[in-house]
């Protein structure tokens, strides 16, 4: 019966990440059938996004991921994995503007504040209890939406909006993300700020936080994780 639901609750995310992307695609919109991805044929070229197979040479296996069913590595510091299918591993969603996680906790893991600059993404709770929430604009205030999530249960975070998950149960949480880009793009805020590469000048930081110039630099020397 568990094994049934949350075949049941894949469908539903695939159908919800399908109508996202009809309704308001982020990525250009194809124009043949499909456009299976390919490395740069030359390195002096680039485009906006990959460039295509031949579609005579396309097979299945273009348009196929396997093992999204096994539960991913959490122990780490954040307790939480984030196994990303987009483009990058799955050729055949090039040009159709879509792609999908499977987010993984361990208890009160958290997959940090960050921001998709590139999507908009919907979750759906397979298994514990996730406290979620995403912070508006400058212009609107930085209002803060919040809500807790139960297996069964789908959440909206805005394109470019800053957003959370947080697992508040003592047992493993699994929920899957579809996002309204073949590639989403991912920054995590804490990583960014305090773990860039060089560093930004602990000044800039001290300033825009309003603390002591020892604390950024304490910061700025921690080992900032990517559960990505």
């Amino acid at each position: 019966m568990q094994i049934m639901k949350a075949k049941y609750l894949v469908a539903a995310v695939a159908l919800l990440a399908l109508a996202c992307s009809l309704a308001s695609a982020y990525d250009p919109s194809p124009l043949q059938d499909f456009c299976v991805a390919v490395k740069d044929p030359a390195p002096a070229l680039f485009v906006n996004g990959k460039f295509c197979k031949d579609p005579k040479l396309a097979s299945a296996n273009d348009f196929f991921f396997p093992g999204l069913n096994v539960p991913r590595d959490t122990s780490n510091p954040l307790g939480s994995n984030v196994t990303a299918v987009n483009v990058d591993n799955l050729a055949g969603l090039n040009t159709l503007g879509i792609s999908l996680a499977r987010i993984d906790f361990a208890p009160y893991g958290l997959n940090p504040p960050h921001t998709h600059p590139r999507g908009t993404e919907f979750i759906i709770v397979l298994e514990g209890t996730l406290y979620v929430g995403f912070v508006t604009s400058n212009g609107d205030g930085n209002r803060l939406f919040t809500k807790m999530l139960y297996p069964g249960d789908v959440f909206v975070f805005p394109i470019g909006l800053i957003h959370f998950q947080l697992n508040v149960g003592k047992t493993n949480a699994v929920a899957f993300a579809g996002l309204s880009s073949q590639n989403p793009g991912v920054i995590t805020i804490a990583n960014v700020v305090f773990g860039s590469d060089p560093k930004i000048n602990p000044d800039v930081l001290t300033k825009a936080f309003q603390v002591d110039k020892k604390l950024v630099e304490y910061l700025q020397k921690q080992f900032w994780w990517n559960n990505n």
